[in-house]
């Protein structure tokens, strides 16, 4: 039986989602943002695994322009100095189908938009009010529209403004202490890395990752640093004290245009009390970003809602919080592992810290284990 969905949310999961509808249902469905127009700035890197490159690929990823995209073989470790400790080898998780791959957000976006922008996307939507009515969902929305579905799924994000319609008990965001200052480098500047890979510098409360995201070798650079609050107008003090003090030769990178945001994680999933309302991506559980898999967490989460859809069992007594939560919890240990580990600020934890990653990367077991599951080799 056809049915109606919303999707509240235009960022990479929401988007996800409606292409994989369009393309294999005939069910009907409408995006709704409420921003007046996406987000495509450009700059903003991404890293994704094989693991949603094997499901973007479904929705004809695969005919992207290669020249907006790049596959970087190798994960570079260095400390602080820019002294190299290991590297780790990532064409073991690839196939002929899917490899990993690193671009610009803005990249992404403006491929998953092509099929669906004019006829199943709408701009400058906030909801005001729901309700259920004769076992679908009223949707009104702040300029007198309204929608009537039997499913709303919810992508807006981690702070999910569709939740606090539907669930009273809402859980809060937490701030990790931690922000994220990202700049585009044009080349490897003073550091010496090989810029075709993914370069992880570690230090003292700070780790600076390094990555190209198209042919022509621009880099994406993101530096976190421990912090006890986030003040944007504090970014240069915070490098200065945290990253160029262990470093002072990377001045010369830090004097570009930086941007930055404050780290926030889903302390605990919550499941959607209503059995016609689901929620994916961030707006489900929102990750640190270091194990890179905060995208393709977002692609994987669409995928399982579609499957039910697909299945009709969307709205029968479905398992995809069991199913999702068990991934999120895998991906969120991991994360939040990683985020330990590259920040110690004790120097002798640092030093044991690279002789177990060069210990660690050479052996077979553990990085399938650690990895392989994450990449679904």
């Amino acid at each position: 039986m056809k049915k109606k969905i919303a999707i509240i949310g235009a960022g990479i999961a929401g988007l996800t989602l409606a292409n994989l509808i369009k393309k294999y249902t005939g069910h009907e469905f409408m995006v709704y943002e409420r921003e007046e127009s996406l987000s495509l700035e450009e700059g903003y890197g991404i890293q994704l695994a094989t693991n949603s490159i094997k499901i973007l690929n479904q929705i004809n990823f695969k005919e992207i322009n290669n020249e907006k995209i790049f596959h970087p073989k190798t994960i570079d470790f260095y400390n602080i100095q820019n002294e190299k400790i290991c590297d780790l080898n990532l064409s073991k998780f690839n196939s002929s189908e899917a490899k990993y791959t690193t671009l610009q957000r803005s990249t992404l976006i403006e491929f998953l938009k092509e099929d669906i922008y004019t006829q199943h996307l709408r701009f400058g939507k906030k909801i005001k009010e729901v309700s259920e009515l004769k076992e679908k969902i009223l949707i009104k929305f702040d300029d007198n529209t309204n929608d009537l579905v039997d499913f709303v799924v919810a992508a807006d994000g981690i702070f999910s403004n569709t939740r606090s319609f539907f669930d009273k008990k809402k859980i809060e965001p937490k701030f990790k202490k931690a922000i994220a200052a990202r700049l585009i480098l044009k080349s490897k500047s003073v550091l010496n890395i090989n810029e075709e890979n993914i370069s992880l510098m570690l230090g003292g409360n700070s780790h600076i990752v390094t990555y190209p995201i198209n042919t022509k070798k621009e880099l994406n650079m993101v530096c976190i640093m421990r912090c006890k609050k986030y003040d944007p107008d504090n970014t240069k003090q915070l490098v200065q004290e945290i990253v160029l003090k262990q470093n002072p030769k990377l001045k010369n990178i830090f004097d570009n245009e930086i941007k930055t945001w404050p780290l926030y994680f889903t302390p605990k999933i919550v499941p959607s009390t209503n059995k016609k309302v689901f929620y994916i991506g961030d707006a489900f559980n929102g990750f640190l970003p270091t194990l890179a898999q905060g995208a393709g967490q977002s692609i994987e989460s669409a995928l399982e809602i579609f499957n039910l859809l697909k299945n009709d069992k969307l709205n029968k007594d479905n398992n995809y919080y069991e199913i999702r939560s068990r991934r999120a919890t895998i991906i969120r240990n991991r994360s939040n592992f990683n985020f330990y580990a590259f920040h110690f600020s004790s120097l002798i934890m640092q030093k044991i810290r690279d002789i177990l990653l060069k210990f660690l990367v050479k052996r077979k077991f553990f990085v399938k284990s650690y990895l392989g599951k994450v990449y679904k080799n």
